[in-house]
């Protein structure tokens, strides 16, 4: 029998359409004499359907027609359990629907991204293509992935950050921080969302204000960085895990305006969002060698650093003033997989090896987390005294 990967997607993030693309992409590239495929498409409020109308991409025009086309489904969290059920028990028969062997999550941003899905599966013990719950949720917050980032001398640009209370509460004290120690101008963004969601730039104290408060509708974490304003935004690939890691050529998407914006990456001057090997690039980056390499490491190191597996992108800015280079974020599970920095890669891969690499690195996660001890076999209650604070004697 052929492996059968679940494919999940969409999601309750603002990213949701992007998901659904990048899904869409990914699942058209899997070998399908290799594998079997089921889509597990998440809605806006969070149900979980599955149905041969979900590889069709133009199906999603319209919702509620797409679903009465499908089952809705769920997995148990019990440890060991693959099967997918269906909802609605039917009156004879199993409601298993199928088993899952592996799964390749495709859920951009918040409550995907982020780790809560990852620790879904993990509960659950499956194999799963990309970061754990860990290294996920520290990638996914830019907050918590600059701290350490600095911590292991990996060059982030200066920031400042505060919670949406403290914003209401201590609005002119952080005003101050921010002006005394970044000036203006400013990029202000929510702390744990990507896609360009929510992120604006801010030239005075008025346009911080009303920034800070757009951001404050979608996070209830806030970042204020240092703009870099001769501004280069590099992209790099990294696949692997944290121990054996490579990385892709570079790309440099190219702006619109003083920051990516979601249409610049989804969108590129074409009729509809078509995922970001659609946006406009230049592919691959005008750089010189030893800048290349550079950005090269950083990428891998923010990789290694993180705890990272399967694919990422890490986007870097150059300031073209001083030549400075940083890290400005990561993306955990990246807007088309990036498959096509890899088809372009030197010695390159297409998109469909790629779907396998993922397959493959996911059954080896699994099989190195068997040969850890995660439990004793003991049972402290049958040992009759000492239990402090209860009444076993």
């Amino acid at each position: 029998m052929k492996t059968n990967i679940g494919v999940f997607f969409g999601g309750r993030s603002t990213e949701h359409e992007i998901s659904v693309i990048s899904a869409s992409q990914a699942m058209h590239a899997i070998d399908r004499e290799k594998y079997d495929v089921t889509p597990i498409y998440i809605t806006k409020q969070g149900l979980w359907y599955t149905g041969d109308a979900l590889f069709d991409v133009a199906n999603y025009r319209d919702i509620k027609a797409l679903l009465q086309q499908c089952t809705q489904v769920y997995m148990r969290p019990e440890f060991g359990n693959y099967n997918l059920y269906k909802e609605k028990k039917p009156l004879f028969g199993s409601d298993i629907l199928t088993r899952i062997d592996v799964v390749i999550p495709v859920l951009h941003g918040s409550n995907g991204e982020d780790g809560t899905f990852e620790g879904v599966l993990e509960t659950i013990g499956i194999p799963y293509a990309g970061c754990n719950t860990l290294a996920s949720a520290n990638g996914m917050d830019k907050i918590t992935m600059k701290m350490i980032l600095s911590q292991e001398n990996i060059p982030v640009v200066d920031y400042v950050w505060f919670t949406d209370k403290q914003w209401f509460k201590q609005r002119d004290t952080l005003i101050s921080r921010i002006e005394q120690k970044l000036g203006y101008p400013v990029i202000v963004k929510p702390a744990n969302l990507g896609s360009s969601v929510g992120i604006g730039k801010a030239a005075n104290r008025e346009e911080l204000i009303e920034k800070i408060n757009d951001a404050e509708i979608y996070s209830t974490r806030i970042i204020v960085e240092d703009m870099v304003e001769d501004l280069q935004e590099i992209n790099c690939a990294v696949l692997g895990d944290c121990d054996d890691y490579e990385t892709s050529v570079l790309e440099q998407p190219i702006m619109s305006g003083d920051i990516l914006s979601y249409e610049d990456k989804y969108m590129g001057g074409h009729k509809g969002a078509k995922g970001m090997q659609a946006s406009s690039k230049r592919f691959p980056a005008d750089l010189p060698k030893d800048v290349t390499e550079r950005i090269q490491f950083l990428a891998g190191e923010t990789f290694r650093v993180l705890s990272c597996h399967g694919v990422a992108r890490v986007d870097v800015m150059i300031d073209g003033k001083y030549g400075n280079i940083y890290v400005n974020e990561i993306n955990t599970i990246p807007g088309s997989l990036s498959f096509y920095l890899w088809e372009n890669n030197g010695n390159g891969f297409s998109f469909s090896e790629l779907m396998d690499r993922l397959v493959k690195l996911a059954i080896k996660r699994k099989r190195e987390q068997g040969n850890k001890t995660t439990n004793f076999d003991a049972n402290i209650f049958s040992m009759g005294k000492g239990i402090k604070g209860g009444k076993l004697k």
